[in-house]
């Protein structure tokens, strides 16, 4: 009976917070970006995309912050500060976007173990959502 009783409520739980662990394939670019963990929260960087395969020493030239115009797109990290939230989502992050050199709100949300839903946000309900995809 107790068996049972633990079955059913693990049925309902929300995925492991370590779920985002691991590297994903993003809808535009064909990206791939590896989240890790960074302390409490995890973060993002850009492995490799079309544009850094074509031109390997692409810097970050749209940088909003002029100082910042020189570093190089490959390996950047874009993804910081997210937090778990109680039902497996990353929470209050931000996510920079190195195409028009702006950094948005964000929100990553598992989507079973192989996917996961990226939202930035310039103010809710301004969003974009993409659906990335594990790679193996």
């Amino acid at each position: 009976m107790s068996l049972l009783i633990i079955s059913a409520l693990l049925a309902g739980a929300p995925l492991a917070t370590d779920t985002v662990i691991g590297r994903w394939k993003t809808e535009t670019h064909n990206a791939i970006v590896e989240i890790a963990r960074c302390g409490a929260s995890i973060c993002g960087r850009i492995v490799t995309s079309d544009a850094l395969r074509a031109n390997p020493g692409m810097k970050d030239a749209r940088n909003s912050n002029v100082t910042l115009r020189s570093r190089p797109i490959e390996g950047m990290l874009f993804l910081t500060g997210f937090k778990p939230d109680a039902d497996g989502v990353w929470s209050n992050g931000q996510v920079y976007n190195a195409d028009d050199g702006k950094t948005y709100n964000g929100k990553i949300t598992p989507v079973g173990t192989n996917q996961l839903k990226l939202r930035g946000c310039v103010f809710f309900p301004l969003c974009k959502t993409q659906t990335w995809t594990r790679v193996r």
